[in-house]
């Protein structure tokens, strides 16, 4: 049985990159997007030389696990139209117009796309306690539609930014609006954090720790991705010394693609949301991963470079890679996870990983053995033959929040800016509350990473 999950992109950086998100997993589809024939739109175009069916059910790859997140208007796999189960929110009309223009616009449903009016202007509490509150009943109807034409829904994954007012404030308020009413469905969100070269608003730390406070608690899984790692991703890597927003989220939309291909092809092991977090997150705050993405190259270095697993794994594992802007060095990684796609085989892979595990024995703590998680997906990506998404529960994230609560501390302790918080109904415990619970977290992931493992004083216990 198909497991489905719910996709919501809330605000004006969750939608730009949760559209770059769906262009992907169009393309991986095989999902044409043409113009010549609306109704010929979205139909299934036949893979040359004929469909692979691995299962024998006459179904092509692409097709096999598509129901993940696409309704089929009809029961014929091959002619019916897909529907991304998606419901996209904005507290201003202007991106909602943006996408409806776009190639793949038509595809949504135009009852699940939510819009106000107003806008949160880069305000937390406009999102979460007004503005947002106003719009996140429609929403959460629009959600509960999506979730009466599953089988088996698995969970949801949340588009969302943390500087600004819609993703942060009304994205966190409908996280804890589902997991109020979907209590054992994983929520996963996809959280595109400040830093401090590329801030573009000046609350952006006010907006952040708020966020974070709230994800903690009603987050399951967080993928926490940074502008400025990706700016140097196209600096460094990609010799791209111009990049626009665009290019910025497609390379996110590589990553993500990564991440849920297990839910959305055949592969040697099933994968889904749950056990991703069942293998990554050893306590229930600790649900902040890092995540890098291999093949990246510059158009030189990928004709010089020949793809295999070890090239795969090294570049993954390689801070040049990585979507956040932390140092591996900084902490120790508690549990990880390769994702590697394309006709790979599996022996060549436990090699290579246990290369790995060995080498850089030191980067893990020692308290968790065997805390390198793999997969394999015989479907390659649509832009190289095979791939690796490395996905990894690292303490070195704590420089993240760390940073937030520096820049947050600066300003509340001369209460900058609070009158327009306050002037939305907040109060300043709530500010108080939130400093505290990341401070907190900064502390368990300082101690996760001293713990040390005491197997001889364990052995004189058991000798008493």
């Amino acid at each position: 049985m198909v497991r489905e999950v719910i996709h919501v992109q809330v605000g004006q950086c969750g939608n730009q990159v949760g559209c770059a998100f769906w262009k992907g997993v169009f393309g991986e589809h095989d999902i044409s997007v043409g113009d010549e024939n609306p109704a010929e739109k979205y139909k299934y175009k036949a893979p040359k030389g004929g469909a692979s069916d691995a299962d024998g059910d006459g179904l092509p790859d692409e097709l096999e696990k598509i129901d993940v997140y696409f309704r089929a208007n009809s029961k014929e796999p091959l002619t019916c139209k897909y529907v991304p189960r998606a419901v996209l929110v904005d507290l201003e009309p202007g991106t909602m117009d943006v996408i409806k223009a776009t190639q793949i616009g038509p595809s949504f449903r135009p009852d699940n796309m939510v819009f106000g009016n107003n806008g949160a202007g880069n305000n937390w509490a406009k999102g979460h306690y007004t503005e947002g509150a106003e719009l996140v009943e429609q929403v959460l109807q629009n959600v509960r539609q999506e979730i009466e034409t599953c089988d088996a829904p698995q969970g949801f994954q949340l588009f969302h930014s943390l500087g600004g007012g819609t993703g942060s404030g009304m994205g966190t308020l409908l996280l804890l609006k589902i997991r109020d009413a979907y209590p054992d469905r994983i929520t996963c969100t996809y959280s595109i954090y400040p830093s401090p070269k590329v801030s573009d608003t000046v609350v952006e730390p006010y907006n952040a720790v708020l966020s974070s406070h709230q994800l903690l608690e009603n987050s399951d899984e967080t993928f926490v991705i940074d502008n400025e790692a990706l700016y140097n991703i196209n600096f460094n890597v990609l010799k791209n010394t111009a990049p626009t927003y665009s290019e910025l989220n497609s390379l996110i939309a590589q990553a993500t693609c990564g991440i849920t291909c297990s839910l959305r092809f055949p592969g040697k092991l099933n994968g889904d949301l749950r056990k991703l977090g069942v293998n990554l997150v050893p306590f229930p705050r600790l649900h902040f991963f890092l995540v890098s993405q291999a093949p990246l190259l510059s158009s030189e270095a990928s004709a010089l470079t020949s793809l295999n697993v070890r090239e795969l794994t090294n570049q993954g594992y390689s801070p040049r890679n990585f979507f956040a802007n932390v140092k591996a060095e900084d902490g120790k990684y508690m549990a990880a996870n390769f994702t590697f796609r394309g006709q790979i085989s599996t022996q060549n892979v436990d090699d290579t990983i246990a290369k790995l595990n060995a080498k850089n024995a030191d980067d893990f703590v020692e308290w968790i053995p065997n805390n390198l998680k793999t997969g394999i997906i015989t479907t390659p990506p649509k832009t190289s033959n095979m791939s690796a998404t490395f996905v990894a529960n690292t303490t070195a994230l704590k420089g993240i929040f760390q940073r937030l609560a520096t820049q947050f501390g600066a300003m509340y302790k001369r209460k900058a800016f609070l009158h327009w918080y306050k002037g939305e109904g907040m109060d300043e415990m709530e500010f108080q509350e939130a400093d505290k619970n990341v401070r907190d977290l900064i502390t368990e992931y300082q101690d996760k990473q001293d713990a040390q493992y005491e197997e001889e004083e364990e052995e004189e216990e058991d000798e008493i």
